[in-house]
């Protein structure tokens, strides 16, 4: 978590995928998977802050998101859940993004993207 509040709070632009906000806000807010859930109220509260810092950029897939979603699933062999991290591979990748800040193993299938741990 610190490593997100200097981002926050510092002055290196950092951008944060569109998907990213929605599945933090699905992930907290489910009930098997935190006891007790957030709210969507404390989702979107918590979302709204992150996305306030004016070092963040909210990054969008935007025209040719497809063509750079197949490509970089088919390289990645990614289907079923994978494909929802590759939407995310896909969007840094359209934008020039190179690192990815996660604790989501999964990510090192993508070749394009440096994982760096956020723990």
């Amino acid at each position: 978590m610190a490593r997100l509040v200097a981002l926050g709070e510092g002055a290196e632009r950092w951008a944060l995928p569109v998907f990213c906000g929605a599945e933090f806000m699905r992930a907290v807010t489910h009930k098997r998977v935190f006891n007790p859930p957030s709210t969507v109220e404390q989702a979107e509260d918590f979302v709204e802050t992150v996305v306030a810092s004016p070092s963040c950029e909210i990054v969008q897939p935007g025209a040719g998101f497809s063509g750079w979603l197949l490509t970089t699933a088919r390289e990645a062999d990614s289907h079923g859940n994978p494909m929802f991290d590759a939407q995310i591979a896909a969007a840094c990748r359209k934008h020039g993004i190179e690192r990815i800040l996660t604790n989501d193993s999964d990510f090192e299938r993508f070749s394009a993207l440096h994982v760096r741990r956020l723990a």
